[in-house]
């Protein structure tokens, strides 16, 4: 169980992340502040606070590219809703709930940049990145099977 509530927490963290960086962090913001000050007995404006200066801390590491201290921002919020679900593993529905409905909104806010290298010389052809291809032909009409 306490594996689960660590995984739990660590996506919580970068939900929660992802949130900060999104236009709709207000309306995150309001339900994260409720869950963590209820069961981390905290006044809400001290959560709100903790929260509000995460995300200023965010936002300005993004303006400049400092990956680091985002990593960091997400470390904090995993560490405290790590130690949130072990005192309190009945949070943990909770949490799981208000998850599923941040985690549509995050998709939706959030674009993602890929950035792929081909080494191991020069290629004078398609390159194709793919989990799984059945079956490729090129200039014979076929397509992807």
């Amino acid at each position: 169980m306490e594996a689960e509530l660590i995984a739990l927490a660590a996506t919580g963290a970068t939900t929660f992340v992802q949130q900060m960086a999104a236009d709709s962090w207000a309306q995150a913001r309001d339900r994260i502040v409720s869950f963590l000050s209820r069961h981390r007995g905290s006044e809400e404006n001290l959560v709100e606070g903790e929260l509000e200066t995460s995300r200023g801390e965010l936002v300005a590491a993004m303006q400049v590219g400092d990956e680091q201290t985002a990593l960091d921002v997400e470390a904090e919020w995993r560490t405290r809703l790590r130690r949130t679900l072990l005192a309190h593993p009945d949070a943990a529905t909770e949490l799981r709930a208000i998850l599923d409905d941040l985690a549509p909104q995050a998709r939706d806010d959030q674009g993602m940049d890929v950035h792929n290298t081909i080494s191991g010389g020069v290629q004078h052809g398609p390159v194709i990145q793919a989990g799984h291809v059945g079956t490729l032909n090129f200039g014979t009409g076929s397509g992807l099977s």
